[in-house]
């Protein structure tokens, strides 16, 4: 049977808008917002997404308040609207494509409420494409665009009510779609040759300043291998800049891979020098209760059975938790600086196994 999105001249393949033109089962479409007020003090993230060859549409919703990570996470069986995405008490309206999106998140009895309109800032930019193979199999092939912008409405968390207003509060935004491991596990298949080789090395980069934003992305394997590279300006009146070979330099937390600082050296069109130095705050991992790769509670796109609805709390002040950290990707408050002008956004890293140019030499290498 024909959808209602089938009405429209949007079909880029011989099949109906209900079906994806890949085969493949780990086929998915997501958003992903983050908010925060500068101040490092409440940081929220959260997203939505689709898989349709599992059957399956879910959303999640953290919030970090001190040495509390508080998530709601919703589940359920897919249907055929994909206008105004809804998940139990999560819904997202695209008021105006590109600019303007209404969130609402009514899970108050599992921690955590919002209604908030996300406002854009700047031009939204497509990234460059994501391609990732385990051997001569692709694992991830993604498109994705992504914005920075401003937030309005109210945030509830455990009791305490935020009033969210644009000059404060702020955040960026993203859109991907494509292949990326999702639902429940593929089978492992032959083992790598040398599993001490592995290394992950990811760094995500949107930051705003007053007039501009930069949006940085890098991914690299344990020799230092650059596979995903790109760094660009945007101006308030649209207008790209491209600014090169980011040389990236982290300094970690003696003992750990936490990430407190990072000096990123950029290239100006015209070759000159461009610095962005980035603090961290307000860490965010991902893999802990969000459904990102390495939670072992919920993972993205795994069916738990209709209207499922579950919220928990995690303590970073237990070491068990604390434990967890380092074994995924983690989002922080980003406070940048860039030719004496200061920016607030996002600072997303991971780093698991092999890192040379980091001088970590395997999986339970850390930083001196």
């Amino acid at each position: 049977m024909p959808v209602a999105l089938d009405e429209y001249p949007l079909h880029q393949a011989p099949l109906s808008m209900r079906y994806v033109a890949s085969s493949d089962r780990n086929f998915y479409d997501r958003c992903y917002f983050n908010a925060h007020d500068r101040t490092g003090e409440v940081f929220l993230v959260t997203g939505a997404g689709i898989y349709p060859q599992l059957g399956v549409k879910d959303a999640y919703a953290v919030v970090r308040r001190g040495n509390l990570q508080h998530v709601v996470r919703c589940s359920d069986a897919l249907d055929d609207e994909r206008l105004n995405l809804a998940v139990g008490p999560y819904r997202i309206e695209v008021v105006e494509p590109l600019q303007r999106i209404h969130l609402v998140l009514d899970a108050d009895e599992a921690g955590i409420g919002f209604d908030l309109t996300w406002q854009g800032s700047f031009a939204a930019i497509d990234e460059e494409r994501h391609l990732l193979r385990t051997g001569v199999r692709p694992i991830l092939d993604t498109w994705r665009f992504a914005q920075l912008g401003t937030w309005s409405g109210q945030l509830r968390v455990a009791g305490e009510t935020f009033e969210v207003t644009p000059d404060r509060w702020v955040g960026s935004r993203d859109r991907s779609w494509g292949i990326r491991p999702v639902g429940e596990a593929d089978p492992a298949g032959r083992p790598a040759d040398d599993p001490n080789d592995f290394g992950f090395w990811w760094l995500y980069v949107p930051i705003r300043f007053d007039d501009y934003a930069i949006v940085l992305i890098a991914q690299e394997d344990g020799s230092g291998h650059r596979t995903l590279n790109d760094a660009v300006r945007i101006r308030a009146n649209g207008r790209i800049e491209q600014l090169g070979w980011p040389r990236v330099r982290i300094t970690y937390r003696s003992g750990s891979r936490h990430p407190e600082h990072a000096r990123i050296e950029l290239t100006e069109p015209d070759g000159s020098p461009l610095v962005l130095e980035v603090d961290t705050l307000a860490p965010v991992p991902l893999h802990v209760g969000c459904g990102y790769g390495g939670d072992p509670e919920w993972g993205h796109g795994q069916w738990r059975g209709r209207d499922w609805l579950d919220g928990a709390t995690y303590d970073f002040d237990d070491p068990a938790i604390e434990a967890r950290s380092p074994w995924g990707v983690v989002d922080h408050v980003g406070r940048a600086t860039c030719n004496g002008d200061v920016g607030w956004g996002l600072f997303e890293h991971g780093t698991i196994g092999r890192h040379a140019p980091s001088g970590f030499a395997d999986l339970g290498s850390v930083a001196p």
